[in-house]
């Protein structure tokens, strides 16, 4: 299986879908990172926060697999904002992945009431520069975050990884990544705990006519509209139909279909609130 890749504004390709590793623990992450590696993904999202990067950098060693035909994706939580902090970060994640570098690095979230952010990008592109992060990217950043962020620095983001799935569709947040060449990804691709995503009946009818289930139909969705998404699961017989997805286009009607289930713009984790 080979997962098509989208290009990034440093000219770098990211794997359309990658392998999400929350919230999988050390010895849980090394299983799974391997498994999925073995099944074919080759992006693989971790951080900090998640407390199991020792567990990945494993079963990135356990799978044989050519480093250099790896994507790593992790991300620096509020501990690693300010004053340089991002720089201790990084080679903390680096020594428990057992990587000399990682290929996308995100500042996990903005923190508004620190006032922190651009300072601390201002690190990240130190870090970009010493090539110890191939890209630089944030995560639940808003289009007002952003806007502050692309004031008062010198690299534009190359990934904004945001909730999102067909209940939280964030149209404005797209349109403003897309506006400045910010690629756009989607974590919870298939929604947030307790969400009910997967049982609405008509994803079971869009996929009927496919001959695929509701959450091929949803990652579908994402991949359709040139997002990057980063569905999770521990279980190899789920990891490989997450896959199974690029042997099918669906229509315009039912990418509308399912854009019905949009439960409103301001659906969705408040990004102002995350993260404390």
């Amino acid at each position: 299986m080979t997962v098509p890749s989208l290009t990034l504004n440093t000219g770098a390709g990211i794997p359309q879908l990658g392998f999400g590793t929350s919230p999988l623990n050390d010895a849980q992450a090394a299983d799974a990172v391997e498994a999925a590696i073995g099944l074919g993904y080759r992006h693989i999202d971790t951080a900090v926060r998640y407390v199991n990067e020792t567990g990945v950098g494993e079963g990135i060693r356990r799978s044989g697999i050519d480093r250099a035909e790896l994507f790593v994706t992790t991300k620096l939580d509020g501990e690693f904002q300010g004053d340089d902090r991002a720089i201790s970060g990084l080679e903390g994640s680096l020594n428990r992945l057992g990587l000399d570098y990682v290929d996308l690095l995100l500042m996990h979230w903005p923190l508004p009431a620190r006032g922190e952010f651009v300072s601390t990008w201002r690190t990240f592109e130190k870090l970009h520069a010493e090539g110890r992060a191939r890209a630089i990217g944030v995560s639940n950043f808003k289009p007002a975050h952003l806007e502050t962020l692309l004031a008062d620095s010198h690299v534009v983001p190359a990934v904004n990884q945001i909730e999102l799935n067909p209940y939280v569709t964030r149209p404005a947040q797209r349109a403003f990544d897309a506006e400045h060449g910010i690629l756009t990804e989607s974590w919870s691709p298939f929604g947030g705990s307790g969400a009910r995503v997967l049982d609405e009946p008509v994803l079971a009818k869009v996929g009927a006519r496919y001959g695929k289930t509701p959450g091929q139909v949803v990652l579908r969705w994402h991949l359709q509209q040139g997002l990057v998404a980063i569905p999770r699961s521990r279980n190899p017989e789920r990891m490989a139909e997450n896959l199974d997805v690029f042997d099918f286009e669906r229509s315009a009607e039912d990418l509308a279909r399912v854009a019905t289930l949009s439960q409103g713009p301001d659906a969705g984790v408040d990004s102002d609130r995350i993260g404390h």
